[in-house]
């Protein structure tokens, strides 16, 4: 008996990591534009994307961008969603054009859309995706992103270089992978300006989800928490019952809406071929030197490009 083949990875990149991770960490003197604006963001970026590239040759791949920084959704929901960020300056704003403008030219299909962040679009291709066999490779550290996993998935933090899958999203964590919305909106997330429940920390909302399993069930057995072996348990039976209907909009928040609209960009997301022309004037227009130029050159050159190997 023959073994099924392996599904196609499909690989989903979280850009907007990447693109503030660079803006950070390389010095802006020594890279600009020709119009003198900085373009350190679009340097580091590139070289990610060309390392992963080139490492992976992947076939199938997306790249999602936040275009939702003040307009998303969740804003309407809860104001104060992430109203502990500072604004991008458009310094960094003109940045994310160009490294969007860098992947359109290398054939690589872009999510993006007001209305709906990053996490929501990879959540929404790989939904997707799966319904055509592929399994799905996401690129990023956010641990939001793990509660997308199931059995062949894996989530890649490609600067440590740790790789993982849904069985081990436990040992990361301490929930399983569909729990993380649940254990988010008991704990909080700092990052994203969501409180959780006051008094509800990170350990102690993982032992809730061991013995409830989820936060519906949790609420509707709150009568027990009082009883567990849980440090304060009395107090955080308390808390959940003052805190419930806030709890559950924390969930909403920490929940990645997997039916966002996915716009221009559709299943295979199969790589197109690059554009050598628009590579060489964007090359010219943000200063890349000839390392970089060599590496888009390459792939240019590649007459056989990867969606039509698929």
């Amino acid at each position: 008996m023959s073994l099924p083949a392996p599904a196609l990875p499909l690989y989903l990149v979280d850009a907007s990591l990447y693109v503030f991770r660079a803006w950070h960490s390389m010095p802006a003197d020594g890279f600009h534009d020709a119009d003198g604006w900085p373009t350190n963001a679009v340097h580091g970026f590139a070289r990610f994307l060309l390392d992963l590239l080139e490492r992976e040759r992947p076939r199938h791949i997306a790249i999602a961008f936040d275009e939702a920084l003040d307009s998303c959704f969740r804003n309407a929901l809860y104001p104060a969603y992430k109203a502990n960020r500072d604004p991008a300056p458009v310094e960094l704003k003109r940045q994310f054009a160009y490294c969007k403008a860098l992947c359109a030219a290398l054939g690589l299909p872009v999510l993006a859309h007001r209305e709906y962040e990053a996490d929501d679009l990879i959540g929404a291709a790989l939904v997707a995706a799966r319904r055509d066999g592929f399994r799905g490779v996401i690129v990023s550290a956010d641990k939001d992103l793990s509660q997308l996993l199931e059995t062949h998935d894996e989530q890649w933090d490609y600067a440590r270089g740790q790789r993982w899958g849904a069985a081990g999203v436990k040992a990361r964590h301490g929930v399983h992978a569909h729990q993380v919305a649940d254990y988010l909106a008991l704990c909080g997330d700092a990052v994203d300006n969501i409180p959780g429940v006051p008094g509800v920390g990170s350990k102690t909302a993982a032992v809730l989800l061991a013995h409830f399993g989820s936060l519906d069930a949790l609420l509707e057995r709150m009568d027990e928490v009082a009883f567990l072996r849980l440090r304060g348990a009395a107090t955080v039976a308390v808390r959940l019952r003052e805190h419930r209907e806030q709890v559950l909009l924390y969930r909403q928040l920490s929940t990645i809406a997997c039916d966002a609209p996915l716009l221009d960009a559709a299943p295979p997301f199969a790589r197109a071929a690059a554009e050598a022309g628009t590579l060489a004037a964007f090359a010219d227009a943000v200063g890349f030197g000839p390392m970089t130029r060599r590496r888009l050159e390459t792939f240019a050159g590649d007459s056989a490009p990867a969606a039509a190997r698929a």
